[in-house]
């Protein structure tokens, strides 16, 4: 694959061709650099959980600490599997149906992927899912 170059302060409209080469490269290197400051904060999480071994003499201090840390991995939770969800898009950049809604097949607008780049529906698709969910969720 040729290596597309992109000027400073690129980003895709809708008067180019879909997913062209640079648009491609465009969400590429967006997905990258989230899944690299994920995996950097999550590094920074346990070097920080690992020098946090204080033992707290006072209860409360002791609760505090240990609801803060649950909080953490909690969060750290949700970013790994974020992380999944990144890799299933560059696979997807890769395979050719990135920025393509699973479920009908038309593009996902270029809007929504700059906003959410692991989209995999279109908004219409997805407001459709959520409804349904809502409707299932409340019998």
């Amino acid at each position: 694959m040729a290596k597309v170059t992109l000027e400073d302060g690129y980003v895709p409209t809708d008067d180019e061709p879909f997913m062209n080469e640079r648009q491609r490269e465009y969400f590429r290197r967006k997905l990258l650099g989230w899944k690299n400051d994920i995996l950097r904060e999550a590094q920074d999480t346990l070097v920080a959980l690992q020098s946090e071994n204080e033992n707290h003499p006072d209860l409360a201090d002791r609760a505090s600490s240990e609801t803060d840390r649950a909080i953490e991995l909690r969060a750290r939770d949700r970013q790994r599997k974020l992380t999944g969800k990144i890799d299933a898009a560059l696979a997807r950049l890769e395979d050719g149906s990135y920025g393509y809604c699973e479920e009908t097949g038309e593009p996902i607008s270029l809007k929504r992927l700059d906003a959410r780049p692991i989209a995999t529906l279109s908004l219409e698709a997805q407001e459709r899912h959520e409804r349904r969910e809502r409707v299932y969720r409340d019998d």
